[in-house]
């Protein structure tokens, strides 16, 4: 790669991620420490995992105004960020997202572009760049939903443990928030901490059932909202539903054994073509060279991408089990 395309691409991936911390970034980090301070004052024993919405559930998209009144017209996609955000448990806005992943499309595509001088085999690259931040985000929020599911049998069985001493379900939320690691934790301590400053019980559950995407969570709330309506023994309840979550959570172990090699399978397919593609520029670039510079090969190319991309998610679908 000759010097002069080098240093083009490295003053505009500068430009780009510098101007996006000091319009962008920089404003929410202030926000941030405000906030914390603020609840400092408020609440002494209160720590940075809590500085999370509690009863306003109407939160700003960006901390650019501009940006933030843009987004409130495109419903779909902001619903759809905001909730991969919440299943994270991140703290970053949805204007931080998106503008994330432009500015990925952006440096992707003008880095092919430059390289290869086709817009065709830059758009999909560039499209490709672009969804990693979402993609990164959506990895954060499997890990995080697959640890809420082995803690939440342990969160159960301690509020039933609590009511069966005499404690009341809300002083049960607080255990669990404060004894437990994050993110069941987090999670019960942003429903107890909802109910506390003024939603109701009902609604602040209902939320936790909409942050969390497990069955087993809805579940739980349809148990406590049924029992606080036509009564019974809320801590045999839990107690019960306890035990069938970690039977579930044994077949699912099963299930992912049973379906190891087809995603190992998955997995060897999905690199095999990029990792040959680069070992055979590094061993013979003169070869390679016409795929990149000649229409054909960019038309080959692009079509490989799209290509790879349909095959994964078939894969992906194959050995995803529903039990």
């Amino acid at each position: 790669m000759p010097y002069p395309v080098v240093i083009t691409f490295a003053v505009v991936v500068g430009v780009v991620f510098g101007a996006y911390w000091f319009f962008v970034a920089r404003e929410e980090a202030a926000e941030q420490t405000a906030l914390r301070r603020r609840m400092k004052g408020a609440r002494a024993k209160s720590t940075a995992s809590d500085i999370t919405t509690l009863v306003i559930t109407d939160q700003p998209l960006s901390s650019i105004p501009a940006l933030d009144k843009a987004l409130r017209t495109a419903s779909v996609v902001v619903v759809s960020a905001r909730e991969l955000i919440n299943r994270a448990g991140s703290t970053m806005t949805v204007g931080t997202l998106l503008l994330a992943c432009g500015v990925g499309f952006l440096v992707g595509f003008l880095a092919v572009w430059r390289l290869s001088g086709s817009i065709v085999l830059a758009v999909p690259v560039g499209a490709l760049v672009g969804v990693l931040p979402a993609f990164v985000l959506n990895l954060r929020a499997g890990r995080r939903v697959t640890k809420f599911e082995e803690q939440f049998p342990e969160a159960i069985d301690l509020m039933s443990r609590a009511l069966r001493a005499g404690h009341a379900f809300t002083t049960a939320l607080s255990m669990v928030g404060e004894e437990l690691p994050d993110p069941v934790g987090t999670e019960f301590k942003l429903a107890y901490d909802r109910q506390n400053f003024g939603m109701p019980l009902p609604d602040a559950l209902r939320s936790l059932g909409a942050r969390v995407p497990l069955i087993d969570a809805k579940f739980f709330v349809t148990a406590v909202l049924t029992q606080r309506e036509v009564g019974g023994n809320l801590a045999e309840v839990l107690e019960n539903l306890a035990t069938v979550i970690r039977e579930r959570f044994k077949v699912k172990r099963q299930v992912r054994v049973i379906t190891a090699h087809g995603r190992m399978t998955a997995w060897v397919l999905g690199a095999m073509p990029p990792v040959l593609a680069l070992l055979l520029t590094i061993i013979n670039p003169t070869n390679m060279r016409i795929m990149w510079t000649h229409p054909t090969g960019i038309r080959m190319i692009a079509a490989a991408i799209v290509l790879q991309a349909l095959g994964a998610f078939v894969i992906s679908r194959l050995v995803k089990v529903d039990y």
